[in-house]
C-alpha cells in the first residue's frame, strides 16, 4: 500500500533504542464537499504502519488501533485505505493517505490523514444517435487491469487505478478502440459519445464523435466524510485530541464517535445497559474505552438530550456526532463540552 516516493523519502532514516508513541486521526478540516458517494466507516479503513526498515508495526482496520501506538523512536511510514482495487468495478471509489513521519524520544507524533481519491473513474454519456447508427455496438472500457462493459443507459462511474484506459467498440464481433487516456489520481472524466446521422456535422454516416467533459475532470478534489460545512463551520471542527488540549474555547465545534455515557465522576459504560441520560462520552474512534482519550458531554434538557442520550436512544453508540459548544476543564472528572446550542448525529 505504500507509495516508491514515500520508501525513498525515508530510506536511510534510523531508529533509536528510545520509545515514543504515534496518535493517528484523520482530519476532517480537510475534506471537501464535492465526492458524490458515501464513504465506508473509517473504523473500518485498513492501516498500515512500518517503520523505516519495513517492519510492520501494525496491520489492521484503523478501529482496532490503539490510541497511542508505543513504538520506538524513529522514521516510520503510514498508509491507510478504504479498500483495494483488483479489476475495474463500478461505484468502487478508494480513499487513502501516505504519510511518512518521525516519531520524538519520548514524545508523541500526532499524526492527521487526510483522506483522498486514489483511484481513477470514467463515465461515459452515450448519445441516442449513436444506438441509432450502431444498433449491435457495445461499448466499455478496458485497462491492464480488466474492462467493463457499459450499457447506455448506465450512469454510474467505473473505476480503475491509475494509468491508461481505453474507450472500445465492439461492432458485430469486430473490436476497435476509439480513445485512450491516461488516468491521474483522483481523476474522474465524463466522456461524451455520439454518431451523428448525414446532415449533422458533415462528418459521415455513423462517425463516432468522442468529447470529453472538461467542467467534469474532478482532479485534486478531496473527499468528504459526513454531511460537510453546510454553511456553519462543521468543517472545521475540532476533533477529540484537540480539543482536550484547547480547554477554555467557547462556541466551538467538536466531533467524535458517541462511546458511552458516565454513570459517575470517571466511571464510564461502554456498553448497554446505560444508566444516565444527562450526558454522553466520545472518543476519537468508535471502540475508544480509555478516560484519557474521551470528552464528557452535558446533554441539557431538551431535544439535545431527547435525541442523544444512550438510555432511550442505544443505537447512537458507535455514531459520528458534530456538538457546537464550550471546552471546559472538567465534566465528570475530565476534559468537557458544556453549554450545547447546535448538533449533528450522522
Amino acid at each position: 500500500m505504500l507509495s516508491s516516493a514515500m520508501a525513498v523519502s525515508c530510506e536511510g532514516l534510523f531508529s533509536s533504542g528510545e520509545k515514543g508513541a504515534l496518535s493517528i486521526s484523520f482530519d476532517r478540516s480537510q475534506f471537501s464537499t464535492r465526492a458524490v458517494a458515501e464513504l465506508p466507516d473509517t473504523n473500518e479503513f485498513r492501516l498500515s504502519v512500518k517503520d523505516a526498515k519495513g517492519n510492520g508495526v501494525f496491520e489492521g482496520k484503523f478501529g482496532d488501533l490503539p490510541e497511542q501506538l508505543i513504538v520506538r523512536s524513529g522514521t516510520y511510514d503510514i498508509s491507510v485505505r478504504s479498500g483495494v482495487m483488483e479489476k475495474p468495478a463500478f461505484s468502487s471509489p478508494v480513499y487513502g493517505d501516505d504519510q511518512c513521519v518521525i516519531v520524538p524520544e519520548g514524545g508523541v507524533e500526532q499524526v492527521r490523514l487526510v483522506c483522498s481519491q486514489v483511484n481513477s473513474g470514467v463515465r461515459l454519456k452515450v448519445a441516442p444517435d449513436f444506438l441509432t447508427s450502431y444498433p449491435e455496438g457495445l461499448l466499455f472500457l478496458k485497462s491492464g487491469a480488466g474492462k467493463l462493459l457499459y450499457a447506455y443507459r448506465e450512469q454510474r462511474i467505473a473505476y480503475f487505478n491509475p494509468g491508461e484506459v481505453s474507450l472500445m467498440l465492439d461492432d458485430g464481433g469486430k473490436q476497435s478502440s476509439l480513445m485512450t487516456r491516461s488516468l491521474a489520481p483522483r481523476e474522474v472524466l465524463t466522456i461524451g459519445v455520439s454518431a451523428p446521422a448525414p446532415g449533422g456535422d458533415g462528418s459521415g454516416v455513423g462517425d463516432i464523435v468522442i468529447s470529453i467533459d472538461t467542467s467534469r475532470v474532478w482532479t485534486g478534489a478531496d473527499v468528504i466524510i459526513g454531511e460537510g460545512d453546510a454553511g456553519d463551520g462543521r468543517n472545521s471542527a475540532m476533533d477529540v485530541h484537540t480539543a482536550r488540549a484547547n480547554i477554555g474555547k467557547t462556541g466551538v465545534w467538536v466531533y467524535g464517535y458517541v462511546c458511552g455515557a458516565f454513570k459517575s465522576t470517571s466511571s464510564v459504560r461502554t456498553e448497554e445497559p446505560f444508566q444516565s441520560a444527562t450526558n454522553c462520552a466520545i472518543g476519537s474512534r468508535k471502540t475508544t474505552d480509555e478516560l484519557g482519550s474521551m470528552l464528557s458531554v452535558e446533554l441539557k434538557k431538551g431535544e439535545l438530550r431527547d435525541e442523544v442520550n444512550l438510555v432511550d436512544n442505544p443505537e447512537n453508540l458507535g455514531r459520528i456526532i458534530y456538538l457546537k459548544g464550550d471546552l471546559v476543564e472538567a465534566y465528570y472528572g475530565i476534559p468537557g463540552i458544556k453549554n450545547v446550542t447546535d448538533y449533528l448525529i450522522e
